[in-house]
């Protein structure tokens, strides 16, 4: 009987772990030279989030590597969004990859197994974001 207990804590540790985690990320939205910031739209208005730029075969991807990821459910719905890199506002078309591109995109920018670890495990999802040529409007 203390076996499936003490099993019972650990998984009620980690899943505060990682709640608490994704929290912070969420509250904080760090930013670095590696990211970017990604603004999508639904019928309540803009949302924009922090996250990091990936590179395959010199184009540009995103990816959801958290389980808060309504950024990316927003930008399936109406993939034109905006992107600011280093403070320059372009828009953007964001379309779902496909199998071999996520495989690629993948492989060529893996996560740490901590990183994995830590944000519980949750599965990629990948945006490749193709500009448009068009200024957003202000």
């Amino acid at each position: 009987m203390k076996t499936p207990k003490v099993l019972g804590v650990l998984l009620l540790t980690y899943g505060l772990l990682v709640a608490t985690f994704e929290s912070l990320i969420g509250y904080y939205q760090p930013r670095g030279s590696e990211t970017l910031i990604i603004t999508t739209f639904n019928k309540n208005g803009p949302a924009s989030r922090v996250v990091n730029r990936l590179y395959s075969e010199d184009k540009l991807f995103v990816a959801a590597n958290h389980w808060p990821r309504k950024w990316y459910a927003d930008a399936i719905e109406d993939p034109v969004v905006e992107i600011n890199i280093d403070g320059e506002i372009s828009a953007f078309l964001a379309r779902p990859v496909s199998e071999e591109e996520h495989r690629r995109v993948s492989a060529e920018n893996p996560l740490s197994f901590f990183f994995r670890f830590i944000t519980g495990f949750p599965p990629r999802k990948f945006l490749h974001l193709e500009k448009t040529g068009e200024k957003p409007d202000s």
